[in-house]
């Protein structure tokens, strides 16, 4: 009974490991797409990142390194600085599914009683099909026709 924990802990292990690997080549790209030089030893992009996040180096360098999955927290730092929706990136890390992340706004009215489901600014342009170099742009300037607080 052990030996087959043990291998389906080295299971699990191997699927995590193929995760996070796919997970930061899908970031890798984004960065570059976004003028994020990550790939010259000086190129100071790594950094960036983190200032423009606002989190600690250690985490994007474990991240780019293939070391560790970010937390919640510097994940949805870090979509925000990409203009990714952060919905996007927790399916891609796997920690969450599409099905534990429906889509809410099917473009019909709301019940009476029930809010209206806004998008941001990023999902909007990932649903209007905007090139990912330029969703930061669209995002920008529609939050400022938003009202304060939306």
């Amino acid at each position: 009974m052990a030996a087959s924990a043990r291998a389906g802990a080295r299971t699990d292990q191997t699927y995590r490991a193929a995760g996070l690997r796919e997970f930061a080549g899908w970031i890798e790209e984004l960065l570059r797409a976004r003028g994020y030089d990550i790939d010259s030893p000086r190129g100071g992009g790594r950094s960036k990142l983190a200032d423009d996040a606002g989190v600690h180096r250690a985490a994007v360098s474990r991240l780019l390194q293939r070391q560790s999955m970010p937390d919640l927290e510097t994940m949805r730092r870090i979509a925000a600085v990409l203009g990714v929706p952060l919905r996007e990136m927790l399916i891609r890390s796997g920690r969450l599914t599409e099905d534990d992340l429906p889509l809410t706004g099917t473009g019909s009215r709301p019940a009476d009683g029930e809010e209206h489901p806004w998008l941001s600014p990023e999902e909007a342009a990932c649903r209007m099909g905007v090139p990912p170099e330029l969703r930061e742009l669209f995002a920008r300037v529609a939050r400022q026709f938003l009202p304060e607080g939306a």
